[in-house]
């Protein structure tokens, strides 16, 4: 099953604010569920490109790449910006930024460590900050810091699915190529 474009998600429906104590157990756990799915999957597969998309690693991260714009659109919403940060939708920093020549650790780690620091920030909101909005720019829908972490725990979500479906792709063109015609017994 081949997921939808993220340019093609909908985020318009507010977000129950009730909400944000599981969202932030979601998005904490974010950097375990990637590592336990990384763990399983052949080290040479991680920076192999398939169909000319970023390979297993650059999805990871892109994942740490983001970070500081979840942070930074955060603050906008504490500041009282009518609008939240734009970003490169071209993803132009991921695609440049040599993923594959750094070790997947550093990735992990670098993801990990970013990722708390901005749910210890989301944490220590006060009530009154968590009730303000701003507009996101893509979608042109406001956003509350829980409409903000949901879509981040989506984006986070696809991705997961995104390195899943990569991750099928090569097992199954090695498999494909374990079973050669030259390679198959003759019926006897």
């Amino acid at each position: 099953m081949k997921q939808p474009n993220w340019f093609e998600r909908d985020f318009s429906r507010p977000v129950d604010p009730r909400l944000l104590p599981a969202l932030l157990e979601r998005l904490l756990g974010t950097p375990a569920r990637l590592e336990e799915k990384l763990a399983g999957i052949a080290p040479e597969w991680l920076t192999t490109r398939v169909d000319g998309t970023w390979t297993i690693q650059e999805n990871v991260g892109h994942l740490a790449d983001l970070e500081p714009l979840w942070l930074g659109r955060l603050e906008d919403i504490v500041d009282g910006a009518a609008e939240l940060r734009s970003t490169d939708l071209n993803n132009e920093a991921t695609t440049r930024a040599g993923h594959n020549a750094v070790p997947l650790a550093a990735l992990l780690q670098s993801f990990r460590q970013q990722r708390l620091r901005t749910v210890h920030r989301l944490q220590a909101l006060s009530d009154d900050v968590l009730d303000r909005a701003a507009l996101h720019p893509r979608l042109r829908t406001p956003m509350r810091p829980v409409d903000l972490f949901a879509f981040v725990a989506e984006h986070d979500d696809h991705h997961l699915a995104r390195i899943s479906a990569l991750a099928r792709q090569l097992a199954g063109a090695q498999a494909a190529d374990m079973i050669s015609p030259a390679a198959t017994p003759l019926p006897a």
